[in-house]
Formats: C-alpha cells, structure tokens, sequence
C-alpha cells in the first residue's frame, strides 16, 4: 500500500531518477561519448514522437524542400 502512494506522489520523480540510473549504467559500461549517443538518439525519438502527436502531416515537408530547392537552383540551368 505504501508503494501505491508513494508512486501516485512522486511518479515523476521515481521515472527521472530510474532514467538517471540507467544512464549511468550505460556510462559505466560503454563510456561517456557512447553515452552521449545513445542520449542523442533518444532526443530524436522524443522529437520524432511528439512531432507526430502534434500534427497530421508528414515528418518532413518533401514537396516543400524539392520546391525551395528547385526554386534556388533554377537560375543554374
């Protein structure tokens, strides 16, 4: 009972301090810049993830780079 309440109290800080904890296994274990790798590409995934739940439309904007891209090398040809 007493782990039900403490968790509904503090569940946030019990998952940052678990986050805290296994990034520093994985530092101990693979070192300080595969550490900041792994970091690196969780940060893309809570950016992929949260990019998706804000808006409908693609990743990213395809026909919006082929025309800016186009529209800046036209004077090439």
């Amino acid at each position: 009972m007493v782990w039900r309440e403490l968790w509904a109290a503090y569940w946030k800080r019990i998952i940052g301090a678990a986050a805290g904890l296994l990034l520093g296994i994985i530092y101990l274990i693979s070192g300080f810049w595969d550490m900041l790798i792994v970091g690196f590409l969780v940060a893309i995934g809570y950016w992929i993830g949260k990019h998706k739940e804000s808006s409908d439309g693609p990743l990213l904007p395809w026909q919006k780079l082929w025309d800016s891209l186009r529209d800046r090398f036209r004077p090439y040809r």
